[in-house]
């Protein structure tokens, strides 16, 4: 399982240790968003390591939707299908949905196929600031609170046109964010590409929370406890 010390599997329920899921997002994704750390008050487990066991377990089909709706922490055992026929819900045995599933098309569990896509998506998604979000806040004149950054990732859609590749990149295609007083709506839109061909698309869908007027310099500040951060985990 490629995936298999990023979580824990016991009678086929699936949990989250704060080691386990701050690795990922470090040394899997390159994220080092701080609701990540082991040690973060509000932390929550990566929204792409879901993603990415979602595609190991249940394979990957031409047409995904998901959809977040609670944060995962560490220690809650979630139940993950191993088929979806349509849509399925990832839940805990209380009952409480944390993510939604919809699926169309043909379905792959081709190992190699799975693999790649995996890691073109959470690449690309773990990169989402600064490289991309940053460059959005600077045009709208818009910013994350520095003291409390509120970045929720709610939502992510692929098509892809075939399900015979081995190996596929992403590439972004268009970015956009909507302001409504403190709160905000990105999207990022992103082309799967295969043998220089695209082969489909997608979009992520984020929600930006207590956002205020923009300053360079406290971005440039957020940029660089950012990278130091970073710097000091990979030596």
């Amino acid at each position: 399982m490629f995936l298999e010390k990023y979580c824990q599997n016991d009678n086929e329920k699936i949990s989250f240790t704060r080691q386990q899921a701050s690795d990922f997002a470090k040394n899997i994704a390159d994220d080092f968003n701080p609701l990540h750390d082991i040690d973060a008050k509000r932390f929550c487990v990566p929204g792409d390591l879901l993603f990415a066991i979602i595609l190991e377990k249940s394979g990957l089909s031409q047409n995904m939707t998901f959809t977040f709706s609670g944060m995962v922490n560490d220690g809650i055992a979630l139940n993950f299908p191993n088929k979806i026929n349509e849509s399925a819900l990832i839940t805990d045995d209380n009952g409480k949905e944390y993510l939604s599933v919809s699926v169309s098309g043909d379905n792959t569990e081709n190992t190699a196929t799975i693999r790649s896509l995996t890691q073109a998506y959470v690449e690309f998604s773990g990169h989402t600031f600064p490289h991309i979000l940053v460059d959005l806040m600077a045009k709208e004149q818009m910013m994350i609170n520095p003291t409390r950054p509120m970045v929720m990732y709610e939502s992510m859609s692929i098509h892809l046109d075939n399900l015979t590749f081995t190996s596929v990149k992403l590439e972004l295609a268009k970015t956009t964010l909507s302001i409504d007083g403190k709160r905000g709506v990105a999207d990022l839109v992103f082309n799967l590409v295969a043998d220089k061909k695209i082969i489909g698309h997608g979009k992520k869908h984020m929600l930006l929370s207590g956002l205020r007027p923009y300053e360079q310099d406290v971005i440039n500040e957020i940029i660089t406890m950012y990278n130091n951060k970073k710097a000091a985990f990979l030596s």
